[in-house]
């Protein structure tokens, strides 16, 4: 409807030349009664013309060529508002489109020919995946899909962060481990990680090697097998969930292939970093941050602000439109330095969209669950997976703004009726398959024909909404916000259920059946096209 409003206004762009000076804009009344769209452009154009807002409203309704077998009404409301009326026949005229459309629906090509990078996930390989990295996984995986509904070409990238301190703490905790299968007294360091997993790794090395690892280095076979090991299980842990990156950069890279050194080479050349106490300085007070940071310590190690500054230039180098980071909230602090280091660097950091999330709580029933049975601190994202399913995961974390800190409620998760959204919403996918069925012995069929029947409020109310499902994918895509989908589909939902309860299908006559059929369908598809959006199945019977 929104499409129809522009085009009808770009029409009448001679008599109305002053609308290129003015945003214009449509939005949905807050009360119903107020109509389908309106629009405040005369209240705008009243400052800049120095006139009364509603005798500029009056003329642009003068203006507009109104065809009434679409806008049914037009009024001025208070001080300048212009509120439009569609035809229940042109609103109904939408079901045919979602059906044309099918799987396509929702879809725009705003962003075509366009390349996008969304970095997401990218944990160390020190252990498993927790729920806080669930979040990042889902958020950036259902980011992803929806940059590709609006056009965009996606690459999902995962940053293999395999070099420094940590990598040789993890070498050096699965050698301790197994100088302990060997018998050796040990005084395990309480820095070394404590997970179950470690163990795991160090049996299977003495299963395989026995006892002639004994002198082996921490960072040769020891870090190499249980990085081997953690990475594959992160990404079985991932599968699990359908997500699937294309892309795998090793930050090791970085050092083989001299990015580091020439990263370091260039802030000294462009006089960005200066030598104090031995170690290596950014200057980030010149640049517009707080203070200045050290990037190499004394001890020659780089810090991270480094190798990030050195990964992302890689990335912008590949020539994306859009490069998408999304990070857990302890980088809060820290990608600022790194945006500024590049756009010192001569990148145009406009380029890049960095998204924080905030933590994850598991509850039940209000109690805070442990439900790891390592000894370690955490929830696994396997543990959440395997309590609650695929679906649910992918859902509750998409539920959310990501700048809010998250209660996962485990029991609301597992109940399997109307108040867990996600069964709510598989629920009214199943009902209407049900239908499908049904009306196969009825002889009955989804027509076009009489789509004009349709005006019962209930209808007008469902029609409209899944007319908004394009609109909405557009919005979610570029606000980068995911939770906009779930809001959707479940008001879509309710308004189905609505539509089911007060319009019958079966024992209606045949014309109006068939109707209510088409637009039970249309509903069916909008509802699959969003839950897979979201990742989530859509079953055809629960």
């Amino acid at each position: 409807m929104k499409a129809y409003l522009y085009n009808l206004f770009e029409t009448t762009s001679n008599a109305l030349t002053y609308l290129k000076d003015s945003p214009l804009t449509f939005e949905a009344p807050k009360i119903e009664s107020h109509g389908d769209l309106s629009t405040n452009v005369a209240l705008l154009l009243s400052k800049s013309l120095k006139r009364n807002p509603r005798e500029v409203a009056n003329e642009i309704i003068a203006a507009l060529p109104i065809d009434e077998s679409i806008i049914s009404k037009i009024e001025l409301a208070g001080p300048g508002f212009i509120n439009f009326f569609f035809s229940p026949a042109f609103i109904s005229s939408k079901i045919k489109t979602i059906f044309e459309l099918g799987d396509n629906y929702g879809k725009s090509k705003k962003y075509a020919g366009k390349k996008a990078n969304v970095e997401f996930v990218s944990a160390n390989p020190t252990g498993p995946l927790t729920v806080g990295h669930g979040r990042n996984a889902v958020f950036g995986d259902t980011i992803a899909s929806l940059l590709e509904w609006v056009g965009y070409e996606v690459d999902r990238e995962y940053y293999f962060n395999n070099a420094g301190r940590q990598m040789r703490v993890l070498g050096d905790s699965v050698r301790l481990r197994y100088l302990q299968i060997l018998g050796d007294e040990i005084d395990f360091p309480e820095d070394h990680y404590q997970g179950e997993y470690i163990k795991d790794i160090a049996q299977q090395l003495f299963n395989e090697h026995k006892d002639t690892l004994r002198n082996e280095p921490a960072e040769g076979l020891f870090k190499a097998a249980a990085e081997s090991e953690i990475f594959n299980d992160i990404k079985k842990t991932l599968s699990r969930l359908k997500i699937e990156h294309k892309i795998f950069f090793n930050e090791n890279s970085l050092y083989e292939e001299g990015k580091i050194k020439q990263l370091l080479d260039t802030f000294k050349e462009k006089n960005l970093s200066y030598e104090k106490e031995n170690a290596t300085w950014l200057k980030l007070s010149e640049m517009g941050n707080e203070q200045d940071k050290v990037i190499v310590k004394s001890t020659g190690e780089p810090t991270y602000r480094l190798p990030d500054i050195a990964y992302h230039s890689v990335k912008l180098n590949r020539g994306y439109d859009l490069l998408v980071d999304i990070f857990g909230s302890d980088h809060n602090a820290t990608y600022p330095d790194v945006m500024v280091a590049l756009k010192n660097l001569g990148y145009n950091t406009d380029r890049v969209k960095v998204l924080i999330h905030q933590f994850v709580t598991i509850l039940d029933n209000g109690e805070v669950v442990k439900m790891s049975t390592r000894k370690a601190n955490y929830v696994t994202l396997d543990e959440l997976t395997d309590e609650v399913g695929s679906d649910v995961v992918r859902y509750f974390f998409n539920m959310r703004n990501i700048t809010t800190h998250m209660n996962f409620d485990l029991a609301l998760a597992k109940k399997q009726s109307d108040e867990n959204p996600v069964f709510y919403l598989q629920y009214a996918h199943a009902r209407i398959c049900s239908i499908l069925r049904m009306i196969e012995s009825e002889s009955l069929k989804p027509s076009f024909e009489n789509l004009d029947l349709l005006v019962m409020p209930e209808e007008q109310l469902l029609i409209k909404k899944l007319s908004k499902f394009e609109e909405e994918v557009l919005n979610s895509a570029e606000q980068f916000e995911s939770q906009r989908i779930t809001n959707y589909l479940e008001d879509l939902a309710t308004a189905f259920h609505k539509f089911y309860t007060f319009c019958r299908i079966m024992g209606t006559e045949k014309k109006l059946a068939e109707a209510r059929i088409a637009l039970a369908l249309a509903a069916k598809i909008v509802i699959k096209n969003g839950l897979s959006i979201l990742g989530v199945s859509a079953p055809d019977k629960m």
